[in-house]
C-alpha cells in the first residue's frame, strides 16, 4: 500500500497539481478542506484522478500530517495493492429521509468480500444516527462503519460533500472496502465531564428535543448557559449532553446542538434521543480532550496486526477545536505520537462522528469525540 498526501491553500486549490499523487495510481482519494477551498479544488481533483473513487467533505477545521488548519484543502492519494474499493453516493431529500438514504447507500454496495465502510455526509439537514441505522440494517452490525458528516466553518449553513459527480450539499457518500488483505481499525474516545443533574427526556421526536423534566428543553437549556446563551447554536459545542439510559448511567454517547427553535422551544440534536431516557450537560478542559485524543489512537492501534505505510484518518468534532483553541494541534500530535511513522495523517474537524464503539459493538453516531480509522494492508 502506498499513501501520499497534498496540503493546498485555499487561493491556489482550482489550479493544483496533483500529479504527484497521481503517480502512484491510486484506488481511493480522500479530500478534506473548507467550503471555498473544496469547491475550487474539485474539478482538479477529478482532473488528476479520473480512476480513483473520489469521497470527501467541506470541514470546520483540517487536519494533515503538519497539524490542523483552516481554509485549506487536503488530497490523500491511498493505493492498495489488493484490497478493493467500491463507492456508492444518493441525494438526501432531508431530514426525514435520513433512514431510507442509509439503506440506499448500503444496498448499493457489493456484498462480497465487504470488510468495512467509509461515510460522509452533509452535517447540517441530517439525523447521523437514522443513517445508520439504515445501513446495518443491510449490511448488519458487523460490518464496521466509520467516517463523519461535514462542517463549514462552524456557521451551521451549509456543508458539502465529494463524490464522483462532484461537490453537492444534499449528498451523501459511502465507501466500500473489500479484500483479505485489508487492515481496519478504530478507536473512539471524548474527554468530557457531566455536570449539573440528569433531565429526563419527556418530549421528544427522533433527534428534536421539545421538553426536559416536562419544561421546554430550550429554556432549560437556556438557564445552564446563562451569557452563553446569546450565542446560540453555536455556544452550544461547548456545553453537549451526555445521553443516559433509564437508569442513569451513561450509554457512552454525546449529543451536540445543531440548531435551535425559538417558536417550539425545541433543540435539534446531532442524532437521535432516547425518549425512555435522561439528558445531562457536559464540559471539558483542554488536557481531558487530549488524553480522550490519544485512548482513541491506543484503542485503534492495539487492533492493528500487521505493520507498514497506512492512513490514520482522524475525525473530531469542531467543538473539542472551540474549546482547545490555540492549542489544538496538541491532540492532533497526541496520535501521532501512537502511530508514529507508521501512518499518515488525514481528516477533519466535523459536524458529527461515526464510528463502532469497540470492535465488539456496532456503529454509532458520535458528538464531541476524536475518533479514529486505520487503514492499510498486510504484506
Amino acid at each position: 500500500m502506498k499513501v501520499l498526501q497534498v496540503v493546498v491553500r485555499q487561493a491556489e486549490s482550482a489550479a493544483a497539481d496533483f500529479s504527484g499523487l497521481a503517480a502512484i495510481h491510486p484506488n481511493l482519494v480522500l479530500a478534506f478542506g473548507s467550503v471555498d477551498a473544496l469547491q475550487k479544488g474539485a474539478d482538479a481533483i477529478a482532473q488528476a484522478f479520473p480512476q480513483a473513487q473520489r469521497a470527501g467533505c467541506s470541514t470546520a477545521g483540517e487536519i494533515s500530517a503538519h497539524g490542523v488548519d483552516d481554509g485549506t484543502l487536503i488530497v490523500t492519494a491511498l493505493h492498495f495493492d489488493q484490497a478493493r474499493v467500491a463507492q456508492v453516493s444518493t441525494v438526501l431529500a432531508g431530514m426525514d429521509d435520513s433512514f431510507a438514504a442509509g439503506r440506499r447507500l448500503a444496498t448499493g454496495l457489493p456484498v462480497v468480500g465487504l470488510k468495512a465502510i467509509l461515510i460522509f455526509g452533509q452535517g447540517v439537514r441530517i439525523n447521523g444516527s437514522a443513517v445508520l441505522s439504515g445501513m446495518t440494517d443491510i449490511v448488519g452490525s458487523r460490518i464496521p462503519i466509520t467516517g463523519g458528516l461535514a462542517g463549514d466553518g462552524g456557521a451551521f449553513v451549509n456543508t458539502f460533500v465529494l463524490d464522483e459527480k462532484g461537490v453537492s450539499s444534499n449528498r451523501l457518500t459511502c465507501v466500500g472496502l473489500y479484500g483479505d488483505t485489508l487492515q481496519f481499525s478504530h478507536g473512539s474516545f471524548g474527554g468530557w465531564s457531566p455536570f449539573g443533574p440528569a433531565r429526563k427526556v419527556t418530549r421528544c421526536e427522533n433527534n428534536v428535543l421539545f421538553e426536559l423534566d416536562g419544561e421546554s428543553a430550550l429554556e432549560t437549556y437556556k438557564r445552564y448557559l446563562g451569557d452563553h446563551a446569546r450565542d446560540l447554536p453555536a455556544s452550544g459545542l461547548l456545553f453537549p449532553f451526555a445521553m443516559l439510559g433509564s437508569d442513569h448511567n451513561e450509554v457512552g454517547l454525546i449529543r451536540t446542538i445543531l440548531g435551535v427553535d425559538e417558536v417550539t422551544g425545541s433543540l435539534t440534536l446531532a442524532g437521535d434521543i432516547d425518549p425512555e431516557g435522561y439528558l445531562r450537560l457536559m464540559h471539558a478542559s483542554t488536557d481531558a480532550l487530549v488524553d480522550g485524543a490519544e485512548a482513541a489512537a491506543q484503542a485503534a492501534k492495539a487492533m492493528l496486526q500487521g505493520s507498514g505505510e497506512g492512513l490514520a484518518l482522524l475525525v473530531s468534532c469542531v467543538g473539542r477545536k472551540l474549546v482547545m483553541g490555540g492549542r489544538v494541534d496538541e491532540e492532533v500530535e497526541a496520535v501521532g505520537a501512537v502511530f508514529g511513522q507508521r501512518a499518515t495523517l488525514a481528516g477533519f474537524y466535523s459536524y458529527g462522528e461515526i464510528s463502532p464503539f469497540s470492535p465488539a459493538v456496532e456503529c454509532k453516531l458520535h458528538n464531541q469525540t476524536m475518533t479514529i480509522t486505520y487503514i492499510g494492508e498486510t504484506t
